[in-house]
């Protein structure tokens, strides 16, 4: 099968960590309906106030290992861990813990749970690129915005040699993976006392 092809100069770009507040904000508007985060804090107000927050710290652990790419418009985002970096962040369990347990308060029981099921499903015998998270502003959907964003990384991972992993918890995101070539990994990790799935996707670098 043939590589994806680069995307367009200007498609992209790395933000400042500067910019990790308005990201944040972004991502907590593109995430407050979806089915993981509804499960975490079931409140609405609670969940758009406590959100922000919560996608901070993951933007901060990208920035960690160069993990975050934005379109120029600042509309898409898609934060992701180069190979090695999962067992990193893996190390910094209690750091991280003790950070969104100041975020969260006790929904951070709930995100450890995920966190916990996640663990059990990673493909660790393996290095790869993690696709973590990615959101676009509801205004600028149905772009391409977030599709060029994926190809870059894809491209990145493909150059190396690197599978790509990536877990969807929305019909949406299950289909922007599949459109540049992920497929199902396995079975869904499905979250206690009646919460949702979580899909668990891979791609192979061509």
């Amino acid at each position: 099968m043939s590589t994806i092809e680069r995307p367009p100069r200007g498609v992209l770009r790395r933000p400042a960590r500067s910019d990790t507040d308005a990201l944040a904000a972004l991502m907590a508007e593109a995430f407050h309906d979806d089915p993981l985060t509804r499960w975490i804090i079931a409140d609405d107000a609670h969940r758009a106030e406590l959100l922000p927050g919560f996608f901070k710290v993951f933007i901060e652990i990208s920035h960690d290992y160069d993990g975050v790419s934005v379109s120029p418009c600042g509309n898409a985002v898609v934060l992701f861990l180069p190979p090695g970096a999962s067992q990193e962040v893996d190390r910094r369990e209690d750091e991280l813990a003790a950070r969104f347990g100041e975020v969260l308060g006790d929904h951070a029981t709930a995100l450890g749970t995920i966190v916990r099921l996640q663990a059990e499903r990673h493909p660790a015998e393996v290095d790869h690129y993690y696709a973590s998270f990615a959101a676009v502003r509801g205004s600028h959907r149905r772009r391409g915005l977030l599709s060029a964003l994926l190809a870059e990384l894809l491209v990145r991972a493909d150059r190396g040699g690197y599978g790509t992993y990536a877990e969807t918890s929305s019909p949406g995101g299950e289909a922007s993976c599949r459109a540049v070539g992920f497929r199902r990994l396995g079975e869904d990790i499905v979250l206690p006392d009646g919460g949702p799935s979580l899909r668990p996707m891979w791609r192979d670098p061509r």
